[in-house]
Protein backbone atom coordinates (compact mmCIF):
# COMPACT_ATOMS: atom_id res chain seq x y z
CA UNK A 1 0.00 0.00 0.00
CA UNK A 2 1.36 3.41 -1.00
CA UNK A 3 1.80 5.70 2.02
CA UNK A 4 -0.37 8.81 2.07
CA UNK A 5 2.54 10.91 3.35
CA UNK A 6 6.28 10.21 3.23
CA UNK A 7 8.88 12.59 4.62
CA UNK A 8 12.40 11.22 4.14
CA UNK A 9 15.34 12.98 5.76
CA UNK A 10 13.59 16.32 5.20
CA UNK A 11 15.72 19.32 6.17
CA UNK A 12 15.04 23.05 5.93
CA UNK A 13 17.51 25.82 6.80
CA UNK A 14 17.10 29.57 7.01
CA UNK A 15 20.64 30.90 6.86
CA UNK A 16 22.56 29.25 9.69
CA UNK A 17 19.37 28.19 11.46
CA UNK A 18 18.08 24.65 10.88
CA UNK A 19 14.30 24.77 11.28
CA UNK A 20 13.70 21.10 10.40
CA UNK A 21 16.48 18.55 10.77
CA UNK A 22 16.40 15.21 8.88
CA UNK A 23 12.75 14.54 9.61
CA UNK A 24 11.57 11.02 8.76
CA UNK A 25 7.88 10.15 8.89
CA UNK A 26 5.54 7.75 7.10
CA UNK A 27 1.75 8.00 7.44
CA UNK A 28 -0.52 5.38 5.84
CA UNK A 29 -3.98 5.93 4.37
CA UNK A 30 -6.78 5.85 6.92
CA UNK A 31 -4.92 7.51 9.79
CA UNK A 32 -5.48 10.69 11.78
CA UNK A 33 -2.01 11.88 12.72
CA UNK A 34 -1.56 14.66 15.30
CA UNK A 35 1.60 16.76 14.98
CA UNK A 36 2.63 18.48 18.20
CA UNK A 37 5.47 20.71 19.31
CA UNK A 38 6.32 23.88 21.23
CA UNK A 39 6.30 27.26 19.49
CA UNK A 40 9.27 27.46 17.12
CA UNK A 41 9.74 23.70 17.05
CA UNK A 42 9.40 23.43 13.25
CA UNK A 43 5.72 22.49 12.87
CA UNK A 44 4.73 25.26 10.46
CA UNK A 45 7.89 24.83 8.35
CA UNK A 46 7.19 21.09 8.10
CA UNK A 47 3.59 21.73 7.05
CA UNK A 48 4.64 24.24 4.39
CA UNK A 49 7.03 21.68 2.91
CA UNK A 50 4.37 18.99 3.07
CA UNK A 51 1.85 21.07 1.09
CA UNK A 52 4.41 22.47 -1.36
CA UNK A 53 4.66 26.07 -0.12
CA UNK A 54 8.34 25.54 0.72
CA UNK A 55 10.87 23.21 -0.86
CA UNK A 56 13.23 21.31 1.45
CA UNK A 57 16.96 21.89 1.31
CA UNK A 58 17.46 18.16 1.72
CA UNK A 59 15.38 15.02 1.63
CA UNK A 60 12.08 14.38 -0.11
CA UNK A 61 8.34 14.82 0.39
CA UNK A 62 5.79 12.49 -1.20
CA UNK A 63 2.00 12.66 -1.11
CA UNK A 64 0.17 9.52 -2.27
CA UNK A 65 3.37 8.42 -4.02
CA UNK A 66 3.90 11.70 -5.89
CA UNK A 67 7.06 13.68 -5.18
CA UNK A 68 6.37 17.24 -4.11
CA UNK A 69 8.48 19.40 -6.41
CA UNK A 70 9.03 17.04 -9.32
CA UNK A 71 5.38 15.94 -9.47
CA UNK A 72 4.05 18.86 -7.46
CA UNK A 73 0.82 19.29 -9.39
CA UNK A 74 -0.12 15.63 -8.97
CA UNK A 75 0.84 15.69 -5.28
CA UNK A 76 -1.17 18.86 -4.62
CA UNK A 77 -4.22 17.47 -6.41
CA UNK A 78 -4.39 14.76 -3.73
CA UNK A 79 -4.40 17.07 -0.73
CA UNK A 80 -6.10 20.04 0.86
CA UNK A 81 -4.64 22.50 3.35
CA UNK A 82 -6.44 24.46 6.06
CA UNK A 83 -4.02 27.02 7.58
CA UNK A 84 -4.30 28.41 11.10
CA UNK A 85 -5.36 31.81 9.71
CA UNK A 86 -8.25 31.28 7.26
CA UNK A 87 -7.97 33.35 4.07
CA UNK A 88 -11.06 34.41 2.12
CA UNK A 89 -11.84 37.06 -0.48
CA UNK A 90 -13.72 39.76 1.42
CA UNK A 91 -15.95 40.83 -1.47
CA UNK A 92 -17.19 37.32 -2.19
CA UNK A 93 -19.96 35.56 -0.32
CA UNK A 94 -19.23 32.18 1.17
CA UNK A 95 -21.21 30.55 -1.64
CA UNK A 96 -19.25 32.45 -4.29
CA UNK A 97 -15.98 31.45 -2.64
CA UNK A 98 -16.93 27.76 -2.67
CA UNK A 99 -17.98 28.10 -6.31
CA UNK A 100 -14.60 29.66 -7.13
CA UNK A 101 -12.70 26.85 -5.38
CA UNK A 102 -14.79 24.17 -7.09
CA UNK A 103 -14.03 25.67 -10.50
CA UNK A 104 -10.30 25.76 -9.69
CA UNK A 105 -10.40 22.02 -8.96
CA UNK A 106 -12.29 21.39 -12.20
CA UNK A 107 -15.38 19.93 -10.56
CA UNK A 108 -18.45 19.49 -12.73
CA UNK A 109 -21.37 21.78 -11.94
CA UNK A 110 -23.47 18.86 -10.70
CA UNK A 111 -20.70 17.47 -8.48
CA UNK A 112 -19.92 20.88 -7.10
CA UNK A 113 -23.52 21.67 -6.23
CA UNK A 114 -24.06 18.29 -4.58
CA UNK A 115 -20.86 18.49 -2.56
CA UNK A 116 -21.48 22.10 -1.54
CA UNK A 117 -24.96 21.21 -0.28
CA UNK A 118 -23.55 18.33 1.79
CA UNK A 119 -20.81 20.46 3.36
CA UNK A 120 -23.08 23.41 4.08
CA UNK A 121 -25.43 21.09 5.94
CA UNK A 122 -22.62 19.30 7.81
CA UNK A 123 -20.97 22.54 8.93
CA UNK A 124 -24.25 24.38 9.48
CA UNK A 125 -23.30 27.28 7.19
CA UNK A 126 -26.75 28.07 5.81
CA UNK A 127 -27.34 31.14 7.99
CA UNK A 128 -24.33 33.04 6.61
CA UNK A 129 -23.49 31.36 3.29
CA UNK A 130 -24.80 34.25 1.16
CA UNK A 131 -23.24 37.06 3.23
CA UNK A 132 -19.99 38.74 2.20
CA UNK A 133 -17.10 37.01 3.94
CA UNK A 134 -15.79 40.35 5.22
CA UNK A 135 -18.63 40.19 7.78
CA UNK A 136 -17.69 36.69 9.01
CA UNK A 137 -16.47 35.88 12.50
CA UNK A 138 -13.33 33.75 12.83
CA UNK A 139 -15.47 30.67 13.37
CA UNK A 140 -17.51 31.35 10.22
CA UNK A 141 -14.32 31.81 8.23
CA UNK A 142 -12.88 28.60 9.64
CA UNK A 143 -15.97 26.63 8.61
CA UNK A 144 -15.94 28.15 5.11
CA UNK A 145 -12.25 27.36 4.56
CA UNK A 146 -12.76 23.80 5.82
CA UNK A 147 -15.70 23.34 3.44
CA UNK A 148 -13.56 24.63 0.56
CA UNK A 149 -10.77 22.22 1.49
CA UNK A 150 -13.14 19.25 1.51
CA UNK A 151 -14.93 20.22 -1.70
CA UNK A 152 -12.84 18.03 -4.01
CA UNK A 153 -12.83 15.08 -1.54
CA UNK A 154 -9.04 15.05 -0.99
CA UNK A 155 -7.12 11.89 -0.11
CA UNK A 156 -5.02 13.89 2.39
CA UNK A 157 -6.19 16.77 4.56
CA UNK A 158 -3.55 18.92 6.28
CA UNK A 159 -4.89 21.18 9.01
CA UNK A 160 -3.20 23.68 11.30
CA UNK A 161 -5.19 24.37 14.50
CA UNK A 162 -8.55 23.35 12.99
CA UNK A 163 -10.56 23.89 16.20
CA UNK A 164 -9.45 27.43 17.09
CA UNK A 165 -12.32 29.90 17.14
CA UNK A 166 -15.02 27.25 16.84
CA UNK A 167 -17.88 26.87 19.31
CA UNK A 168 -18.21 23.50 21.12
CA UNK A 169 -20.98 22.28 18.82
CA UNK A 170 -18.89 22.94 15.70
CA UNK A 171 -15.78 21.43 17.33
CA UNK A 172 -17.73 18.22 17.81
CA UNK A 173 -18.94 18.39 14.21
CA UNK A 174 -15.40 18.87 12.86
CA UNK A 175 -14.12 15.97 14.96
CA UNK A 176 -16.85 13.77 13.46
CA UNK A 177 -15.97 14.90 9.93
CA UNK A 178 -12.27 14.13 10.44
CA UNK A 179 -13.00 10.71 11.90
CA UNK A 180 -15.42 9.94 9.05
CA UNK A 181 -12.69 10.83 6.54
CA UNK A 182 -10.29 8.42 8.21
CA UNK A 183 -12.96 5.73 8.33
CA UNK A 184 -13.32 6.14 4.55
CA UNK A 185 -9.58 5.57 4.05
CA UNK A 186 -8.50 9.22 3.86
CA UNK A 187 -5.58 10.66 5.85
CA UNK A 188 -5.67 13.64 8.19
CA UNK A 189 -2.47 15.41 9.27
CA UNK A 190 -3.43 17.74 12.11
CA UNK A 191 -1.09 20.21 13.79
CA UNK A 192 -2.43 21.52 17.07
CA UNK A 193 -1.59 22.98 20.46
CA UNK A 194 -4.85 21.63 21.85
CA UNK A 195 -3.56 18.45 23.43
CA UNK A 196 -7.00 17.33 24.57
CA UNK A 197 -8.16 17.24 20.94
CA UNK A 198 -5.09 15.26 19.85
CA UNK A 199 -5.58 12.83 22.73
CA UNK A 200 -9.24 12.34 21.85
CA UNK A 201 -9.08 11.84 18.07
CA UNK A 202 -5.56 10.90 16.93
CA UNK A 203 -4.55 7.39 15.90
CA UNK A 204 -0.88 8.32 16.25
CA UNK A 205 0.95 11.35 17.55
CA UNK A 206 4.27 12.88 16.53
CA UNK A 207 6.18 15.37 18.67
CA UNK A 208 8.75 17.72 17.14
CA UNK A 209 11.21 19.83 19.14
CA UNK A 210 14.09 22.00 17.91
CA UNK A 211 13.43 20.76 14.37
CA UNK A 212 13.74 17.07 15.22
CA UNK A 213 11.03 14.47 15.56
CA UNK A 214 11.59 13.18 19.08
CA UNK A 215 8.63 10.80 19.41
CA UNK A 216 6.11 9.00 17.20
CA UNK A 217 3.46 6.52 18.22
CA UNK A 218 0.10 5.81 19.74
CA UNK A 219 -0.72 7.40 23.08
CA UNK A 220 0.21 4.17 24.83
CA UNK A 221 3.54 4.00 22.99
CA UNK A 222 4.31 7.59 23.98
CA UNK A 223 3.44 6.79 27.58
CA UNK A 224 5.95 3.96 27.46
CA UNK A 225 8.64 6.16 25.89
CA UNK A 226 8.09 8.90 28.47
CA UNK A 227 7.81 6.38 31.33
CA UNK A 228 4.51 7.99 32.31
CA UNK A 229 0.96 6.69 32.56
CA UNK A 230 -0.61 10.13 32.70
CA UNK A 231 -2.19 12.58 30.24
CA UNK A 232 -0.79 13.61 26.88
CA UNK A 233 -0.02 17.00 28.42
CA UNK A 234 2.28 15.39 30.99
CA UNK A 235 3.92 13.23 28.32
CA UNK A 236 4.38 16.24 26.02
CA UNK A 237 5.98 18.36 28.75
CA UNK A 238 8.27 15.49 29.73
CA UNK A 239 9.46 14.73 26.20
CA UNK A 240 9.99 18.38 25.24
CA UNK A 241 11.96 19.24 28.37
CA UNK A 242 15.14 21.25 27.78
CA UNK A 243 17.78 19.16 26.05
CA UNK A 244 15.45 16.29 25.09
CA UNK A 245 15.58 17.00 21.37
CA UNK A 246 19.37 17.32 21.25
CA UNK A 247 19.74 13.98 23.03
CA UNK A 248 17.42 12.13 20.63
CA UNK A 249 19.27 10.79 17.60
CA UNK A 250 16.85 8.09 16.42
CA UNK A 251 13.10 8.01 16.11
CA UNK A 252 10.97 4.85 15.94
CA UNK A 253 8.77 4.72 12.84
Amino acid sequence: MTPAIELHEVTKRFGDFTAVDRLRLTIPPGELFAFLGPNGAGKTTTIKMLVGLLLPDGGSVRVCGHAMGRDGQLAKSQLAYVPDQPFLYDKLTGHEFLDFVGRMYGLSRASQEQRTKQLVEMLEMGSFLHQLTESYSHGMKQRTVLAAALLHDPAVLVTDEPMVGLDPRTVRKVKDILRDMVHDGKTVFMSTHTLEVAEAVADRIGIINHGRLIAVGTLEELRHQASRSETLEDIFLSLTAEGQAEASETVPQ
